[in-house]
């Protein structure tokens, strides 16, 4: 995890940051998966501290599944990082992410310029990951409104998204961002990384014992 401070290049782009924090984890034995956690934080405050660096204009976080037991730390982190963020309980999490991305997408209020599209259980996202990112949106050309981070032919997260394609994928029923990827190519980026961060999540017993991780 990059260390907190203030980042040597920081981006004039307004940042929102909408948070997925509703899935079961039935793989884990339906645990939460934000609130495992490493070296003494849990992993939803890892990212918070992330974000605050950047100075988002808004931070959302999708809660579902543990609603109760994340909401209570969302509002512990809140008293301790003096930091804005809301949270929207999805009432049908069974549903599967997509149902969390559309509810998060149609949440947003902030006039921002970029989201960051982020999942709970990534330990090694911090704010040099996501300052690449928003570098790499900068630099882009033609009609690319998407940052993919590629980590060995692998997809990665998180996932940058302009606020016009947020529109267009809005403006479609029942529209998430993964097909709207698929379906729109040319809109996306792909930034080829050797960063191995973007693609080390938790999904079984296994990871968290790799990845050094502890139950809270």
């Amino acid at each position: 995890m990059t260390p907190l401070g203030k980042p040597s290049a920081r981006s004039n782009l307004r940042l929102a940051v909408l948070l997925l924090a509703a899935g079961e984890g039935s793989r884990l034995g339906s645990i939460p998966k934000a609130l495992l956690s490493l070296e003494g934080h849990s992993l939803l405050q890892r990212l918070c501290q992330t974000v605050q660096v950047l100075s988002p204009v808004e931070f959302l976080v999708v809660t579902g599944f543990h609603a109760l037991a994340i909401e209570a730390e969302i509002l512990q982190v809140k008293q301790e990082l003096d930091l804005s963020i809301g949270w929207v309980r999805n009432p049908n999490p069974e549903l599967g992410q997509p149902s969390s991305v559309r509810l998060g997408l149609e949440c947003l209020k902030s006039d921002y310029d970029v989201l960051v599209l982020a999942l709970c259980d990534q330990p090694a996202i911090g704010t040099g990951e996501i300052i690449a990112l928003l570098e790499q949106f900068e630099k882009r050309t033609g009609q690319e409104e998407i940052i993919l981070p590629m980590f060995d032919q692998q997809r990665g997260n998180p996932v940058l998204f302009s606020k016009k394609v947020i529109k267009e994928i809005l403006a479609i029923p029942a529209m998430v961002c993964r097909p709207f990827m698929d379906q729109h190519p040319e809109l996306v980026h792909v930034f080829e990384t050797d960063n191995k961060a973007y693609v080390q999540d938790v999904d079984t017993p296994e990871d968290i014992q790799k990845l050094g991780l502890k139950q809270l």
